[in-house]
């Protein structure tokens, strides 16, 4: 895969993963709405569910890459993101 492919599937990604917390976003504004009867909060709820789980993996995806750039690049310092909130 070359760079710009993979420059073009991480913009994708991230695309996706922001979607995904919109429609999570837009299913906890249904849930909240008082005229949403029962069955609509529990599809809503399932929904949510299933889009939670794929955030959870898309996440763990991306924690992975960047293990595998860290450990490609071990003599780069690391530093803890917040360690860098306490020092502003």
């Amino acid at each position: 895969m070359t760079t710009k492919s993979r420059v073009k599937k991480g913009a994708r990604d991230f695309a996706d993963f922001e979607t995904s917390i919109q429609q999570l976003e837009s299913l906890i504004e249904t849930l909240e709405d008082e005229d949403t009867t029962l069955e609509q909060a529990l599809q809503a709820f399932e929904d949510g569910v299933k889009i939670s789980r794929g955030l959870q993996e898309s996440l763990q995806k991306a924690e992975q890459r960047v293990t595998v750039l860290l450990e490609k690049n071990k003599g780069m310092a690391v530093t803890d993101f917040e360690d860098l909130e306490d020092s502003a």
